[in-house]
Parts: C-alpha cells; sequence; structure tokens
C-alpha cells in the first residue's frame, strides 16, 4: 500500500489565524482498486436487518470477521493484545459516512481515533483533550490528522438560525469559525460551496486548536516529532485531500497562543 501521508517540502505560508503552515498543491489520496458498484458492506457479504433486536445478524458479522482475520494471519490477535503502536490520531466526525479505518485503508491498532460532532477541537472539551494527551504522552504518535468533511450535518446546521437543542453549544464552536472568515464566506453566493468552504476551514481551526494545546507544544518542547494536519473528505466520491495546512513544531505558533 502506498504511503498516504507525505511530506510537504516547500516555503511556509501564513493563517489569518496566526499560525504558520506548510503549503503544497491539494493533493487526493486514495488506494487504486477496480470499480465495484456493491455498497461495502454488501460485497462483504455482511448482512444486518434492524427489525432484528437480538442483533444476533451483527454478532454474526463479527465473528465471520475474526475467523477470516486468523485464517489470514493466526497470530493477528495475539500480537495486538500485547499491545497498540499507532503512529497517527485521528480526530473526525462522528458522521457514520465517515470512517477512519476504512478511508486510509488502516487496520485495528494502526489509528487511533477520536470522533464528535462536525470534528470540532477546544481547549474545555475534556473528552478529546485526553485523547489528545494520551496519543501524543503515552503512544507518540507522530502525525494528528484532523479530517473534516463534506456534507457534514453539523456544518450545515452552524450556517443556519434554527434551534436543535443541546446540541446548539456545541455548534456555536463552527458558528465562530464563521465569523473569524465571515469576509471570506459572505462572497461565496452558492450555498453548497459556502458550507464546503466552512468544512474545510473548521477543520484548520480544529487543527490549530490542537496546536495551541499545552500538550501538544510541551511535546514540540521536548522535541518530540510531532506533525499537525489538516484534511477534508468527500463523501460524494470517498477521497481524502489536504487542506495545505500542515504544522510541526512550535516555531509555527506566534501571538498569545504560545506557551512558554
Amino acid at each position: 500500500m502506498p504511503p498516504f501521508i507525505t511530506e510537504h517540502n516547500n516555503a511556509a505560508g501564513q493563517t489569518s489565524t496566526g499560525v504558520t503552515v506548510d503549503t503544497t498543491n491539494t493533493q487526493r489520496t486514495s488506494e487504486e482498486s477496480p470499480v465495484d458498484h456493491k455498497s461495502p458492506r454488501s460485497a462483504a457479504g455482511n448482512k444486518f436487518d434492524p427489525s432484528d433486536e437480538s442483533l444476533d445478524g451483527l454478532l454474526n458479522n463479527n465473528h465471520n470477521w475474526a475467523k477470516a482475520v486468523v485464517q489470514e494471519n493466526p497470530e493477528f490477535f495475539r500480537h495486538i493484545a500485547v499491545r497498540q503502536e499507532p503512529k497517527i490520531l485521528w480526530i473526525g466526525c462522528s458522521d457514520s459516512r465517515v470512517p477512519a479505518n476504512q478511508i486510509v485503508q488502516l487496520g485495528p491498532g494502526e489509528i487511533f481515533v477520536h470522533r464528535n460532532i462536525a470534528n470540532v477541537v477546544n481547549h474545555s472539551d475534556l473528552n478529546c483533550l485526553s485523547v489528545l494527551q494520551y496519543a501524543v504522552e503515552v503512544l507518540k504518535v507522530e502525525h494528528i490528522i484532523v479530517c473534516g468533511h463534506y456534507n457534514c450535518g453539523g456544518v450545515a446546521a452552524a450556517c443556519g438560525h434554527t434551534q436543535y437543542g443541546l446540541i446548539d453549544n456545541w455548534l456555536r464552536n463552527i458558528k465562530d469559525v464563521y465569523r473569524l472568515h465571515r469576509a471570506e464566506l459572505d462572497t461565496i453566493k452558492d450555498e453548497t460551496a459556502r458550507t464546503r468552504r466552512l468544512a474545510e476551514l473548521n477543520a484548520i481551526h480544529s487543527a490549530e486548536n490542537v496546536c495551541y494545546s499545552t500538550i501538544v507544544q510541551n511535546a514540540w518542547d521536548k522535541g518530540q516529532k510531532l506533525a499537525v494536519h489538516a484534511w477534508a473528505y468527500d463523501i460524494e466520491d470517498g477521497m481524502a485531500k489536504k487542506l495545505d495546512w500542515c504544522v510541526r513544531d512550535c516555531q509555527a505558533i506566534r501571538g498569545i497562543y504560545l506557551a512558554k
């Protein structure tokens, strides 16, 4: 399998929020494979009847999968039961159509995953920060990918004024991103294009918040190898792309956000 992370080697740029980033041409990543018009689930022969309250179908799928894995590699589960050594932390959306492992074709133990509505990272989310600390300080991941996606319901909801309940407090994070980039977003007259751009900016903003955390800055101060990336995934074609944003050390962080 070809590597799905490539290095940025060109000159650094500057974002409007004060983080210096590496810029390259936008690249898409995918596994080349013959076209299969069946869904991945159908192609695998898995079946699930939602009317079956026992959920035995899901257990059967699990047992068939485990047997297939052992048949291919008898030591697989014994090996991963001892320890996990992922090199990547993936922060993505809870959307069921955006499964991290499948998107980048990595198996169990190869990618550490945190997901929430609209892949938001902020300084007060103890859930996300706990995952971040464990990934950086214990697992010693070398890459953190914040992956947004187009057709994101959370991003779309944040663009409007409808009240949905408790989640409105969460969507406020995305509304703040819109406010910060209103000058750009308001010039995009097509609603779909504007929402897609906000999904990208939201992923970048969350990636910046990863860098602003003392967890990541302390790791960089200690010389730990760690890169933070912003990606976007397109549900309509299954392709992920870089958002020309990557930070690798504290030198890229300017202003009030730099921890000393």
